[in-house]
């Protein structure tokens, strides 16, 4: 039986670390499931490994990709599972780590399968979004798949703000005649694959403690600098994100930099708290506190692989 250790929780919780530990452990490769960490462009602001992190294990998915190209979770999940496929051939483990809830599921459950969208229609939407802005699309989702709005208002009010997701909500609605969601959980996508998931928390405290105290420490190596050199193509999807929109706003003269940098914690905090609503929904996941030692960890996994 093949294993997919996967490991999820709040940003700044020490995934990374765990994950290492583990892969030398069982003597193994790390994929990635951060979105933020796949841009090459970006580092200091989404918190690549290091270095040291980088060779201490082999780690896929990180800094592949160009801020410049479209790239989508359906691509992901194709790319990641052939990845992890590959490395099932010489190991019986593969680590999967990251903090965006839809990746994580994309690798483990798959997606849903959507009819084509009459390309006038994406046209019309795309066409109403530039007139009007993020309320018409706010406003379609609304009357079109009410339950779907809510769930998002509730789960990750964010996607509400992403013109791409929205536009995607938007199109099918109008396309197909039929709400969104009435297209999603349609079918089990099968894998070869036994997945063991754990999660990292703490108190709310202490991860909002960690937090504060990782944009601090970004900010000393260099995130201001960074986003200065991303500003001009701020309005690319990839950098629609926290620590570099904050930024983004202090440069158009919107924020002062002590306000632009309480607005990072501020966000990220919020980010966390969404992290974990997404992933606590997950009964199957085995919640640990993020100082366990990591022979309890390990023999948590050895008991499920016996």
């Amino acid at each position: 039986m093949k294993h997919l250790i996967t490991i999820v929780g709040p940003t700044a919780i020490g995934k990374t670390a765990l994950s290492i530990a583990l892969a030398k452990h069982f003597n193994c490769e790390i994929i990635s499931c951060d979105s933020r960490q796949f841009f090459k462009e970006m580092t200091i602001g989404t918190a690549v490994p290091n270095q040291e992190e980088l060779q201490s294990a082999t780690h896929h998915f990180i800094q592949n990709k160009s801020i410049f190209e479209n790239y989508t979770v359906g691509d992901y999940e194709k790319e990641a599972l052939a990845k992890i496929e590959e490395l099932f051939q010489n190991n019986d483990f593969v680590i999967l780590i990251g903090g965006s809830g839809l990746y994580v599921d994309a690798v483990l459950k798959g997606f849903d399968e959507f009819p084509e969208i009459n390309p006038e229609v994406r046209l019309e939407v795309n066409s109403n979004y530039e007139k009007i802005g993020i309320e018409y699309l706010q406003e379609q989702l609304k009357t079109l798949d009410p339950e779907y709005f809510q769930k998002i208002n509730l789960e990750n009010p964010q996607t509400l703000q992403n013109p791409q997701r929205m536009m995607r909500f938007t199109e099918v609605c109008i396309g197909t005649g039929k709400p969104y969601s009435s297209f999603l959980n349609q079918k089990k996508n099968n894998r070869n694959f036994s997945p063991i998931l754990i999660g990292l928390e703490a108190d709310r405290e202490i991860i909002y403690n960690r937090i504060n105290q990782r944009v601090d420490i970004m900010m000393n190596e260099g995130l201001f600098e960074e986003a200065k050199a991303l500003y001009p193509n701020k309005a690319l999807n990839a950098l629609q994100t926290v620590g570099y929109r904050e930024l983004f706003s202090y440069f158009d003269g919107e924020f002062t930099l002590p306000f632009a940098i309480e607005e990072i914690k501020k966000n990220t905090r919020r980010f966390s708290k969404r992290q974990l609503t997404w992933f606590k929904r997950n009964e199957q996941t085995k919640w640990f506190d993020y100082a366990t030692e990591r022979k309890e960890i390990i023999h948590y996994i050895n008991e499920i692989v016996k």
